[in-house]
């Protein structure tokens, strides 16, 4: 599921890089949700991406992070079948539940728009480290837990000083949202699953690579 999602994505992007009309049409505007009605671009934005360079990065994080959320829907919460459908719900709803924050904040703004599936992949970030909480990685040099906090940490700070033309508000909430629905989930299908979490969180790991 997770490669057929990269794929999906890569193609209207790709095909929104050529296309302004389509890119518009497809873009995350609150004051069109608001005027228009146009609830469907809550979901649309997460498709395409401001250019290759924001597409790559955002697939390259989906495929390390999405992988590892996906097995845990398939092997340990609801079994391989509905598990990709799950996990693909949870996706699609992360995405959305990352901007209503921006709309609510921007709602009245006619020249603000956002774009890219930064609220979606972040909301994969928090199942993995949960599975894995000492995973190192190479860049930056920091254990999953740490990398996690700090995440939420630092797109907080950005978001409140502006930082560059991102949208640091949209990872946040992503972010939050996967911590808060996977607890859920994990709580009411597989209490076992926090609890070892919590088992691998008090047994620190040093670099393996």
């Amino acid at each position: 599921m997770t490669i057929i999602i990269i794929l999906i994505t890569v193609l209207i992007s790709w095909q929104a890089f050529n296309n302004p009309e389509l890119r518009g049409r497809l873009i995350f505007l609150p004051s069109a949700i608001k005027e228009r009605g146009e609830y469907y671009r809550f979901l649309t934005h997460g498709f395409i991406h401001a250019d290759f360079q924001h597409l790559l990065f955002n697939m390259y994080a989906l495929y390390i992070f999405g992988g590892s959320v996906e097995f845990i829907f398939t092997d340990y919460l609801f079994g391989p079948t509905f598990g990709k459908l799950a996990y693909l719900i949870f996706y699609l709803v992360a995405i959305v539940a990352a901007s209503v924050p921006d709309y609510l904040r921007h709602q009245n703004n006619r020249s603000y728009a956002s774009l890219g599936a930064s609220g979606g992949v972040a909301a994969t970030i928090w199942p993995y480290i949960m599975l894995a909480p000492w995973n190192w990685f190479i860049f930056p040099p920091l254990p999953a837990i740490l990398l996690g906090i700090g995440y939420i940490l630092y797109s907080h700070y950005a978001d409140k000083r502006g930082v560059g033309n991102i949208g640091h508000n949209a990872h946040l909430w992503g972010a939050i949202f996967g911590l808060v629905a996977y607890s859920v989930l994990v709580l009411a299908f597989q209490p076992a699953l926090m609890a070892y979490f919590f088992e691998e969180l008090m047994q620190p790991k040093g670099p393996n690579f």
